[in-house]
C-alpha cells in the first residue's frame, strides 16, 4: 500500500512525530500483534491498548526488529530514532478502524458482508469455493470478525481483487456501528440466529437489531425466513428469504435423502445434491444457494458446485506425533492469509527447535503464480522454517528457490517416496487445501491411540486468563499454576500459550514438572511450590525458583547454592497465615531474617501466603484476618532486610472476591481451566476441556437381563445398551456410575448402567437414535465437571486431574 502521509494524517486526525520528511510511505501489512515474526520495515504497527495489554510496551522491541511506522496514543512511549515515524492519535483502536474505512473506500468492487450467530465462517469459506472460478476474492482469514479482526481483514483488499467476503461478529451493543463503515457491504447475509454469545444483549431481538446495523446501506439482504430478522431489516433494504417449511419464501426447499428439492421465486424448480444432511449444514447450503441465485448464477453451475462442498474445520489442532514430533493439523485450506496465521500458530506452539512445513499449492486470490510464491517463500524465510516439503504441480514449478525444500507432484507421490520415520523431534505444520487429502499424511504421522481424547480449547484458556486479568490493575503481575500436568490438561502446551501471553510466572508443584517445561523451551520464570531437598541441584541447573517455607529447607538450599557459586539466586518466602500447610510462623521470622542477612547466595524475590477459604463467604472474617497477618509479617520482613519483593496472596477465588488485595501479583489456578467457585463467575468463564470418545458397540437386551460385573444393572424392559471405550483406568470415578451418572450422546443424557469397568462403561441408549461410531461426551460444556463433582461429593479439581495420561490430548484454537 502506497500511502500519502498528509491524507493519512488528515483522515485519522493524527499528528506526525519523528521522521517527517516523507510525503508518501509504503507498507505491505498492518499489524497489532508485536509477537508475529512478520513485523519489519514494511509494517504499520497500531499500538492497541486494552484491559490486559498495551501495545506501546513493545515499541522498543519492534524498532529493533526494523519496524519504522507506528500509530500510537501515548506520547511518553515514543522512542526518538532516525527513520522512525509515529502517528499520534487519541485512540489507536478507533484509528485502526478509521484507517480500514479509508482503505475500503478505494474499492468499488462488490462486497458481501456476513453476520449471524452460527455459520458465518462456514458460509464465507463455502462461498469462497463456489465463487472462486469467476472472482478474485479478498476474504476474512479464518474467523477474523471482531473489532480488530474486521479492519485487519479489510486491509487485505488489493487491486487484483474483484469481490470481498467479510464476516462480522459483535459481542454487545454499539459495536456494529463502528464496523459497518469498514465493510460497507453491497450484499448482506445473515446466518442462523441462536442464543449463543447472548451475554452482551438483553434479548435475541436486540442482538438481531444490533447485527442488522451492518446492512444500514445495503440494498439486498439474504437469510432464513424469520420474523425477528424481518422486523429488523433496514427499511431501504430488500430481504430475500429461504425456508425449509414455508413455501412462500423466495427460495423454498424440501430435504429428501441427500437431495434438496427447491423452488425459486415460486417458479423455477430444480434439485441439488447435498454432501451433508445435518440441519446446520443444510441451512448453510440454503444460504449459499440463495446467494448464488441472487448473483445471477445458472442453476446448472449451482448444481455442479454445491455437491462438492466440504466440511470446514474451524480450528487449528495440535496433536502428538510419532518419533517425538508434534503435529499442527491445518489440512483443509491453503491460502496466503491462512498460511500466515498457521505459521504464527506454529511459532507459538512448537515443541521442538526443528520446524517443518508440509505445504500444498496455494490459492491464488488474483495474484500471478510467480508473485504469489515469491510472497510464500518470503513468509517461510521470515519464520525460519528448517524443512519445507511442497506438494502440487504449481508449487513445484514456482517455489524452487531454496535447498531446504523438497517437491512432490501429488500427495500420493509423497506417501510412496517418503518414510514417516524420517520425521524425528520436529514440530510439523501440515497445511494443504482439501483436494490434496493431507488428512492421509496426518493419519500416518499421528501417534496411534484409542478414540478417547481430551480436547483442550486454547482460545477458552486465553479468554479465562483475560477475564481474571481484567479485574487487576495494569501493573499487577500474574502467576499461573500449571502444576499436576496443567490440572490434567497438559502443561507444556498451556505453558507455551501463557508465555506468549506474557504472564510473569508459572507455578509447578515439583521440580520435575518445571524441568519438563524447560526442556520444552519455556523461558518464563518458574516457581516450584513444593521443592524437595533432593531436587535442589537440578533446580539450579534449570533455573527453577524455590518456595522456601522452613528453616531446614532454607539451610539445605543455601548449602547447594553456595556449592554452585550462586549469587542472589531468586527464592520465594512463604509465610503461614492460617492454612497451616506450609510457611514460616510469626515466631520463626527472626531466625529466618538472621540467616538471610548474612548471605548473598539468595535474594528474596517475593513473599506470599495462601488463602484457605477465599471462596466461602461465611469465612470472610477469617480470610481478612489472613490478609491482615500477611501484610504485618511481610512488612516486617521487608523492613528488616530493606528489600522490596513482590507480595502475593490471592488465588483464583481471591482474585474474584477480594480484588482490592491484589498487591503486586496474583496466582491464578483452577479459574484458568474454566472452573470458578461462584455461579456468576462460572457464567463468565469458558469451558476448556472436553473428554470425548465414541460408541464401540450397540446391542439390545431383554427384560431381566443384566449388564456388567456383579449384575448390578438388570433391565426392566427391552433395553438398548451402548458400550463406550473409557473406564476407571482413564480417570472415570466408579462411584459416578452408581450416583445417577450419565454421558451425553446426540445432546441427550445416556445413563450409565452397571459397574464402570477398567477400560469400558455401558450406557442405556434406548431413547436415543444412535449408532456405533457416534460421539460420546464424558464431560465438557454439555456436561460440566461441576455436575459430576457435586454428584459424587468431591471437587472439580479431582475430576479433571484424574484423566489418565494415556488419554490423548488434542489442543486447538478456534
Amino acid at each position: 500500500m502506497n500511502i500519502v502521509t498528509a491524507d493519512f494524517c488528515a483522515y485519522l486526525h493524527a499528528e506526525v512525530v519523528g521522521d517527517k520528511s516523507e510525503e508518501r510511505f509504503e507498507i505491505n501489512r498492518v499489524a497489532v500483534d508485536s509477537r508475529t515474526l512478520l513485523n519489519d520495515s514494511d509494517t504499520l504497527f497500531f499500538a492497541l491498548v486494552g484491559p490486559n495489554h498495551d501495545g506501546h510496551a513493545y515499541i522498543e522491541e519492534l524498532v529493533r526488529l526494523g519496524v519504522i511506522y507506528f500509530v500510537v496514543s501515548d506520547r511518553t512511549k515514543i522512542i526518538p530514532q532516525e527513520g522512525v515515524t509515529y502517528f499520534v492519535v487519541q485512540d489507536t483502536l478507533r484509528a485502526l478502524q478509521q484507517a480500514a474505512t479509508w482503505h475500503r473506500q478505494k474499492f468499488a468492487i462488490p462486497v458481501i458482508g456476513i453476520t449471524g450467530s452460527r455459520g458465518k465462517t462456514v458460509v464465507k469459506e463455502w462461498l469462497n469455493f463456489l465463487l472462486s472460478p469467476e472472482y478474485s476474492i479478498s476474504k476474512s482469514p479464518k474467523s477474523y470478525n471482531s473489532q480488530t479482526g474486521v479492519p485487519l481483514s479489510v486491509f487485505g483488499m488489493a487491486e487484483q481483487h474483484t469481490i470481498g467476503l467479510f464476516e462480522v461478529g459483535i459481542s454487545t451493543v454499539n459495536e456494529m456501528q463502528k464496523l459497518q463503515p469498514i465493510v460497507q457491504p453491497t450484499l448482506g447475509i445473515i446466518t442462523s440466529i441462536t442464543k449463543e454469545h447472548q451475554e452482551g444483549f438483553e434479548s435475541v431481538a436486540q442482538k438481531v437489531r444490533e447485527k442488522m446495523q451492518l446492512f444500514t446501506h445495503t440494498p439486498i439482504i439474504l437469510g432464513e425466513k424469520n420474523s425477528v430478522i424481518s422486523t429488523a431489516v433496514p427499511q431501504l433494504s430488500k430481504y430475500m428469504d429461504w425456508s425449509l417449511t414455508d413455501s412462500d419464501s423466495v427460495l423454498y426447499g424440501e430435504l429428501k435423502g441427500g437431495e434438496l428439492f427447491l423452488i425459486y421465486n415460486k417458479v423455477e424448480k430444480f434439485t441439488v445434491e447435498l454432501p451433508f444432511v445435518t440441519e446446520f449444514e443444510v441451512n448453510n447450503c440454503m444460504t449459499c444457494i440463495l446467494t448464488m441465485l441472487t448473483m445471477g448464477y445458472a442453476i446448472e453451475i449451482i448444481q455442479a458446485r454445491i455437491k462438492h462442498l466440504y466440511a470446514i474445520e474451524l480450528r487449528l489442532q495440535v496433536k502428538k506425533g510419532i518419533n517425538n514430533c508434534s503435529l499442527i493439523d491445518d489440512a483443509y485450506s491453503s491460502d496466503f492469509q491462512s498460511l500466515s496465521i498457521a505459521l504464527d500458530f506454529l511459532e507459538k506452539h512448537r515443541s521442538n527447535a526443528n520446524k517443518t512445513v508440509i505445504l500444498s499449492d496455494v490459492f491464488h486470490s488474483g495474484l500471478e503464480p510467480r508473485e504469489l510464491y515469491q510472497q510464500v517463500n518470503h513468509l517461510l524465510k521470515n519464520y525460519q522454517i528448517g524443512k519445507v516439503i511442497c506438494i502440487g504441480e504449481e508449487i513445484s514449478q514456482y517455489g524452487k528457490d531454496s535447498e531446504v525444500k523438497r517437491f512432490f507432484s501429488s500427495t500420493e507421490e509423497f506417501l510412496q517416496k517418503v518414510s514417516m520415520d524420517e520425521f524425528v523431534d520436529e514440530t510439523i505444520l501440515i497445511k494443504g487445501s482439501r483436494g490434496f487429502r493431507f488428512d492421509k499424511i496426518v493419519s500416518l504421522l499421528e501417534e496411534k491411540t484409542h478414540e478417547t481424547v481430551l480436547e483442550i480449547n486454547l482460545t477458552a484458556i486465553r479468554h479465562n486468563l483475560n477475564f481474571y486479568r481484567s479485574k487487576l490493575q495494569p501493573e499487577t503481575k500474574t502467576m499461573v499454576m500449571v502444576k499436576a500436568f496443567g490440572y490434567g490438561h497438559g502443561s507444556v502446551e498451556i505453558a507455551k500459550l501463557l508465555e506468549h501471553e506474557k504472564v510473569s510466572y508459572l507455578g509447578v508443584a515439583f521440580a520435575d514438572e518445571g524441568i519438563v517445561l524447560r526442556k520444552a523451551g519455556i523461558k518464563t520464570n518458574i516457581i516450584v511450590m513444593n521443592p524437595e531437598i533432593s531436587a535442589f541441584s537440578a533446580m539450579l541447573a534449570y533455573d527453577l525458583e524455590p518456595e522456601i517455607y522452613s528453616i531446614r529447607e532454607l539451610r539445605a538450599f543455601l548449602q547447594v547454592a553456595r556449592a554452585k557459586n550462586a549469587y542472589h539466586y531468586p527464592i520465594h518466602i512463604k509465610v503461614e497465615t492460617g492454612m497451616h500447610r506450609h510457611g514460616f510462623l510469626t515466631h520463626e521470622l527472626d531466625e529466618l531474617l538472621d540467616i538471610l542477612k548474612h548471605t548473598n547466595s539468595v535474594a528474596v524475590t517475593s513473599i506470599f501466603s495462601h488463602l484457605s477459604s477465599s471462596d466461602m463467604e461465611q469465612y470472610q472474617g477469617f480470610t481478612l484476618g489472613q490478609m491482615e497477618l500477611f501484610v504485618k509479617n511481610s512488612t516486617y520482613i521487608k523492613e528488616r532486610l530493606n528489600i522490596q519483593p513482590l507480595l502475593h496472596i490471592l488465588n483464583t477465588s481471591g482474585i474474584y472476591n477480594y480484588t482490592t488485595y491484589q498487591m503486586d501479583m496474583v496466582r491464578l489456578g483452577i479459574g484458568l481451566y474454566g472452573i470458578g467457585n461462584d455461579v456468576e463467575e462460572m457464567r463468565q468463564l469458558r469451558n476448556v476441556g472436553t473428554l470425548k470418545t465414541r460408541i464401540m458397540q450397540v446391542k439390545e437386551i431383554q427384560t431381566t437381563e443384566s449388564v456388567g460385573y456383579g449384575r448390578r444393572f438388570r433391565a426392566e424392559r427391552p433395553t438398548k445398551i451402548a458400550t463406550v471405550p473409557i473406564g476407571y483406568a482413564d480417570g472415570i470415578h466408579r462411584v459416578w456410575g452408581s450416583n445417577g451418572g450419565y454421558v451425553m450422546i446426540q445432546n441427550k443424557k445416556a445413563p450409565i448402567t452397571g459397574s464402570i469397568c477398567m477400560d469400558m462403561l455401558m450406557v442405556d441408549v434406548t431413547e436415543i437414535d444412535c449408532v456405533e461410531g457416534d460421539e460420546v461426551i464424558i464431560f465438557g460444556e454439555e456436561l460440566p465437571t461441576t455436575v459430576i463433582a457435586s454428584a459424587i461429593h468431591t471437587i472439580p479439581y479431582e475430576i479433571i486431574t484424574s484423566v489418565s495420561q494415556r488419554v490423548k490430548r488434542i489442543f486447538f484454537e478456534e
